[in-house]
């Protein structure tokens, strides 16, 4: 497969199809590098087709305290005040640029995420 830049639906579809032939390829094998290139040039595609938007960011506060197991009196020690956590989950406060690096550091969230409006 000769490769250049995925730039059509038709393109995109000729290349998931290669990349299925050659998928299990060997690490030293002549296809590894068609792979491993053909695979960037398709996440590019898909990146630029289908851009993932940024999660609302006290929805990604809620599943990562889920995932954790905490509570609202976990995240109050990193934020402040138990009722300032809950005015915060119910969105009826913003977050603040000290609560956002608290909550980074505390939860692991991105900052990019933290900061986005809701």
């Amino acid at each position: 497969m000769v490769m250049k830049v995925i730039k059509t639906e038709k393109e995109y579809q000729a290349a998931m199809s290669r990349l299925e032939e050659i998928f299990d390829s060997k690490k030293d094998s002549k296809t590894a590098d068609e792979l491993e290139l053909l695979s960037l040039l398709i996440e590019k595609y898909e990146d630029d087709t289908s851009p993932i938007d940024l999660p609302d960011p006290i929805e990604a506060i809620k599943f990562r305290m889920d995932q954790l197991g905490f509570k609202q009196k976990d995240l109050a020690k990193a934020i402040g005040l138990k009722s300032r956590v809950s005015e915060i989950l119910n969105k009826k406060r913003k977050l603040t640029i000290d609560m956002i690096r608290k909550l980074h550091d505390t939860l692991g969230i991105p900052t990019d995420v933290l900061i986005k409006e809701y």
